[in-house]
């Protein structure tokens, strides 16, 4: 029996691009097979999204798809599609993000699949869901930021609305999908029962609303943005230092007298107006322009140890090469090294969740377009030479 949490479960992910691959990703760092079923040629979107490159290899594909095989198959064809079933017939759990009725066209939904393996899983990922009155709109997450809400909230306050940094949308769907799949995986564990599931880009988005949704929801006041800072806790923000900016999160009254005391503006604290955070809300505009003349005193690097040393929560805005030297985050090994069939040896962000018993782990690198066909097809399939070899020469696979 493997060691690993997931050694037992095949997984094919059938998804291109980002929430779908970060999801089958995860599910492969806690010991999952997971075969990847790309297009020929071309492969999963991002193998083209460049630059950067290396040795012609997308950096952004190499974010999301370690831990798993490639397998290039025409899902087109009917020999493709004798190919798939093949497989569903071996394989615990289907992962698919094409627009909705794709799959359904192929013969490929989860009610012809389910006929051949009772007990699969089957994840559908699409913008909207595969029901509503949007179910046939296609799925960015650019577009879902924008429509879901967090652009509203996010930039400053005076400016034009902000997209997150990344895809975030389409992460957190990921994530959605992969606890998803291990409710599933538990529920056919003690029933032997497999299921559907349907994960949106669009409830994701919703669901990561969180405190600002429901304060909207207890109070009717429609949410705005605070550009860095916080609706519910102040001071929660970004201030500019002498040389830099620092962000500081005061989380209670207690931490808000001590960074008064430290700070050397004590007559921030005895102002009955901020002695309390429902009163610093309410007059956040008077003290966040005496916090920022109190932080316009001292470079950041001062402010910091200051800060620190009395256990108040700040941090530099670091940058991103800054983030992955970090002691801390090396430490933690966020950054790990493998061996790449291609390039040689390559760094890669590393799993997340640190299990005692069942560590997750990079077990391969992202693999090249159809490095795994002779593998899947021979050995797990148990297909001839001759077989193999005709899928080849009709462009199956």
């Amino acid at each position: 029996m493997s060691k690993d949490a997931l050694g037992d479960i095949r997984i094919l992910d059938l998804s291109r691009v980002l929430a779908g691959p970060y999801c089958s990703m995860l599910l492969g760092d806690y010991g999952a097979e997971v075969i990847k079923i790309e297009a020929r040629e071309r492969g999963d979107d991002t193998r083209q999204w460049g630059p950067p490159w290396v040795e012609g290899e997308s950096a952004y594909f190499q974010s999301v798809n370690r831990n798993k095989k490639s397998l290039t198959l025409d899902l087109k064809s009917e020999a493709g599609r004798e190919v798939l079933i093949d497989l569903v017939k071996e394989s615990d759990v289907l992962i698919e993000n094409f627009k909705v009725g794709t799959m359904k066209r192929l013969g490929l939904s989860y009610e012809e699949l389910r006929e051949v393996n009772p007990a699969l899983i089957y994840c559908s990922i699409s913008g909207y869901g595969q029901d509503g009155p949007y179910r046939d709109r296609p799925g960015y997450d650019f577009v879902i930021q924008a429509e879901g809400g967090i652009m509203s909230i996010t930039g400053p306050a005076e400016g034009e609305p902000h997209k997150v940094g990344v895809a975030i949308v389409d992460i957190t769907a990921g994530l959605f999908a992969s606890s998803a799949i291990l409710a599933a995986l538990h529920h056919r564990e003690r029933t032997g029962e497999g299921q559907y599931i349907d994960i949106a880009l669009l409830d994701s988005q919703v669901a990561w609303l969180a405190n600002v949704a429901q304060n909207y929801l207890a109070s009717g006041e429609v949410p705005k943005r605070y550009g860095n800072a916080h609706p519910n806790i102040v001071p929660y923000e970004v201030f500019p230092t002498l040389d830099g900016h620092v962000a500081v999160g005061i989380g209670n009254d207690r931490q808000y007298e001590c960074f008064c005391r430290v700070a050397g503006c004590e007559e921030l604290w005895e102002d009955a107006r901020f002695q309390s955070n429902p009163g610093r809300v309410e007059h956040r505009i008077e003290l966040i322009l005496e916090l920022r003349k109190v932080f316009s005193q001292k470079g950041s690097a001062e402010w910091l140890d200051l800060l620190k040393t009395e256990k108040i929560p700040s941090a530099p805005i670091n940058s991103i090469d800054e983030v992955l030297n970090d002691p801390q985050v090396r430490s933690r090994e966020m950054v790990q090294s493998v061996r790449h069939e291609k390039i040689g040896e390559i760094k890669l962000v590393g799993p997340v969740a640190k299990l005692s018993k069942t560590p997750a782990k990079i077990q391969a690198a992202p693999p090249t377009l159809g490095e795994h066909n002779g593998h899947v097809l021979s050995d797990l399939l148990g297909y001839s030479k001759e077989r193999i070899k005709k899928l080849s020469q009709t462009r199956v696979v």
